[in-house]
């Protein structure tokens, strides 16, 4: 790795000799005489909420891997350095090297070479300023979290919305029946009705001349059948509306985020 590379490492993912994926690049720390790369921190532990020290020196970058000079086990079990400072003194520097077997260095202590989403991510204040306290754990992405990942899910939210489903209207009109009536009517016929002569009424017999034609008439009567209509109310009529409690299924396609480990992990999920 050279001076270029510094910036362009950060974020990617680091991989240790034996070919065994390590974790994100973090940070890259230079020599602060000659500008070189001189170490990485390696997000490692579980959900990479711990950092651990390597040596730049014999680490290749190529696209978006670095190939570190030393296995994952050696990385992950280098002694831990407390990354929430703007550089390494000798001290610290001296324990590293002596860890990974590399001699002493004498480049002077090293500062660190950030993107600033990186810097944002860690909570620094510049390359050359000092650094705020970082949390437990920190998402290497982008945003600062604390030592535990939370995970969501989104639930389907159902309800209802009225519309308009159509309209109703009242309206009147005429149609014609035949209806059938039966009515008693009264008819006069006439009768002949005859009586004896008798001395009661032998005075009116003789009334008139002993022999003459004469024509009695009566007129006859009698009632027929007529029709007529006569309107009347017989019921009054409302147009209203009633609710009916019907059920219907919505689908909708929710998301649920969810979380995998990668590297030698122990569950003790509390179930």
């Amino acid at each position: 790795m050279n001076e270029n590379d510094a910036d362009r490492a950060i974020g990617t993912t680091a991989y240790g000799s034996d070919g065994e994926k390590i974790g994100k690049v973090g940070q890259v720390y230079l020599d602060n005489k000659t500008g070189a790369p001189e170490f990485l921190t390696v997000n490692t532990g579980i959900f990479g909420t711990s950092e651990s020290f390597v040596p730049a020196e014999g680490a290749s970058f190529d696209g978006d891997r670095v190939t570190l000079a030393f296995t994952k086990s050696v990385v992950k079990d280098a002694p831990k350095v407390d990354p929430d400072g703007a550089h390494l003194d000798q001290a610290e520097e001296g324990r590293l090297y002596d860890y990974y077997n590399m001699g002493a260095r004498t480049g002077g202590t090293a500062d660190t070479t950030e993107t600033a989403d990186t810097m944002a991510a860690a909570g620094t204040t510049g390359a050359s300023g000092d650094l705020s306290t970082a949390p437990t754990g920190h998402d290497t992405s982008g945003p600062t979290t604390d030592d535990a990942m939370t995970r969501s899910e989104e639930h389907l939210v159902a309800g209802t919305a009225t519309q308009e489903a159509g309209r109703a209207r009242l309206r009147k009109y005429v149609t014609t029946d035949t209806e059938s009536v039966t009515v008693p009517v009264r008819k006069e016929r006439a009768v002949i009705e005859s009586e004896p002569v008798t001395a009661s009424n032998v005075d009116q017999s003789q009334g008139g001349p002993a022999i003459s034609e004469e024509e009695h008439e009566v007129v006859l009567t009698e009632e027929r059948a007529v029709a007529d209509t006569v309107a009347e109310p017989v019921e009054r009529v409302r147009l209203g509306t009633e609710t009916v409690v019907e059920e219907e299924t919505v689908s909708g396609e929710v998301r649920k985020e969810n979380i995998e480990v990668d590297g030698d992990v122990t569950d003790k999920t509390r179930r």
